[in-house]
């Protein structure tokens, strides 16, 4: 039973993710210094190494407040 309430709940994230991207794109999001954009001929790498980050304590923060 917990395991089915875990996949709702993500799904309800990635919903809220999906309808928050547009916005947080606007918001500078996504080209932090600390992003990485490789090119070589026809081939984009993008890598979100200051965006992680950034999210990742965020997201520590909002589960160590949530958890007291």
């Amino acid at each position: 039973m917990a395991f089915g309430r875990w996949l709702i709940v993500i799904g309800i994230v990635l919903v809220v993710a999906g309808l928050l991207l547009p916005w947080l794109q606007k918001s500078g999001l996504g080209r932090l210094p600390g992003d990485f954009i490789f090119e070589r001929g026809g081939t984009r790498f993008y890598l979100p190494l200051a965006t992680c980050v950034l999210i990742s304590a965020v997201l520590s923060l909002l589960f160590w407040l949530f958890r007291r």
